[in-house]
């Protein structure tokens, strides 16, 4: 991710874009990618114009995105990357060559997906309203197409088969995982979930996922196999071995059917970040085969290598050890757990401290619980989103888990708190998802200043000043 190239101020009409956004946005999810493909026709089908490897998962779909795209810009291919949602800024969900899009191409871009969206109503081609992520995906594949993308990696919003992006007729895809999330959507059972999330499939294609046993397993290959998909598993024909770990990075070796990469090194930390590389190495391997697409070795090595992926298990500090990590289910926060113990061994849970909040659609409690071997000590405040969860039901969760808790009214106030509160020998988590991630960077790092940031209407509330920040952040 990257900062702003060009000032937003300094570009007419970007606040008036973002605005037009977030009204689309209110609208809430609409299922279906026929919306966005009859957009996508009226600008010229900018998506057929590059190939593309399409990603979807439960978590780590980005992180695998980001992998895949530095290695194939590393190659020399013109590569795009398209990611939601956005940390700090509307303008990181679309990236060429790893440079977020410029305010003058959000407010161009969105002005040819109105008109396009003007002319399919007048015309009658417009069942419905547009909504933010269809908007936005047609937005970034036409902005691709225009910066004479070569390969685009593009990640799933939601599920699969009823994603805004499954417009795509992309040659490789990857399923990172499957979990409970979303279920009022994507359905109650892991195999409902499966199901969505192979929606993405289509004959021709290859397949690769980081499941490997279970019933969602077999839904996957049930659902690969129904469309003639040769379908690869991370611990089947997919090997991750020798896994060295360092305080600033780890270092891997993955086997595919198609090779042996020795000696690679990763700049991001955890467990889950190293099965994330192999399945981008495969997904890789794989497009190499199947697109025809050479990629030399030295790209995976440089790429992995130089890979940045903000808010997963990222280290903010040294002294105490403050980590960052937008976990938001009880599953992925008890592999943050071990690989936290992992790199800090020794680390006491009495004087360690977790800061958490979350939206109000999340696990908080058992999320909570799946933290609690870190630390002894909770600090929760609430995020500012109006699908935040309420701050007395995250105090109520923490002090049912939690010997020590605070309820405190900001994140600046939060990591305060704990720094003042963690003791030597301990360390410091922020975690509960991408939008307290948004909220921690904000405090640690200087703010992009580019009005609303597009989360939730609550973000338009004006930032804590500076020396709350300070305070905060270090």
């Amino acid at each position: 991710m990257t900062g702003p190239s060009t000032g937003p101020k300094t570009v007419p009409g970007y606040e008036e874009a973002l605005e037009y956004l977030w009204g689309l946005k209110r609208l809430g999810a609409r299922p279906g990618p026929e919306l966005t493909e009859a957009v996508l026709r009226a600008l010229g089908d900018p998506h057929r114009k590059f190939r593309a490897l399409h990603v979807t998962g439960s978590k780590g779909k980005g992180s695998v995105s980001a992998m895949v795209a530095a290695v194939l810009t590393s190659a020399g291919y013109r590569t795009g990357l398209y990611t939601s949602p956005h940390l700090l800024t509307y303008r990181e969900r679309a990236q060429v060559d790893g440079v977020s899009a410029t305010p003058k191409e959000v407010v161009e871009g969105l002005s040819r997906v109105r008109r396009a969206l003007e002319r399919l109503s007048r015309s009658g081609d417009l069942s419905r309203e547009a909504t933010f992520f269809e908007v936005t995906t047609a937005w970034a594949f036409d902005l691709f197409a225009r910066r004479n993308v070569e390969v685009a990696v593009v990640e799933v919003g939601l599920g699969g088969r009823l994603d805004a992006t499954n417009v795509l007729n992309a040659p490789v895809c990857v399923i990172t995982s499957l979990e409970l999330e979303h279920t009022e959507i994507l359905g109650p059972a892991l195999t409902d979930i499966a199901r969505e999330k192979a929606g993405i499939l289509h004959r021709g294609a290859w397949a690769i996922t980081g499941v490997s046993e279970g019933e969602g397993f077999e839904e996957l290959r049930r659902q690969a196999l129904k469309l003639g998909v040769p379908l690869w598993a991370l611990g089947r024909e997919v090997r991750l071995d020798g896994r060295r770990v360092d305080p600033d990075r780890q270092t891997l070796d993955v086997t595919t059917p198609e090779g042996e990469h020795r000696g690679l090194s990763l700049p991001l930390l955890g467990t889950f970040q190293a099965r994330n590389a192999a399945l981008a190495v495969a997904g890789l391997d794989l497009f190499r085969r199947v697109g025809k697409l050479p990629v030399p070795e030295g790209a995976y090595h440089r790429g992995l290598g130089s890979v940045r992926w903000p808010g997963r298990l990222q280290r903010l500090g040294e002294d105490p050890p403050f980590y960052l990590d937008a976990t938001h289910t009880p599953e992925s926060a008890r592999e943050v757990v071990l690989s936290l113990q992992e790199l800090h061994p020794r680390t006491d849970p009495a004087a360690s401290v977790v800061v958490f909040s979350c939206l109000e659609d999340k696990r908080a409690g058992e999320t909570l619980e799946a933290l609690r071997p870190l630390a002894e000590t909770a600090l929760v405040f609430p995020l500012r989103s109006d699908r935040a969860a309420p701050l007395e039901r995250l105090r109520r969760e923490a002090h049912r888990r939690y010997p020590r808790v605070m309820a405190l009214p900001s994140v600046a106030e939060a990591l305060a708190w704990g720094h003042r509160l963690v003791r030597p020998g301990g360390l410091l988590l922020a975690a509960g998802g991408v939008y307290l991630a948004g909220a921690v960077l904000e405090q640690v790092g200087p703010s992009p200043h580019e009005g609303p940031d597009l989360a939730d209407p609550a973000r338009w509330v004006a930032a804590p000043p500076p020396a709350a920040r300070r305070r905060g952040g270090r």
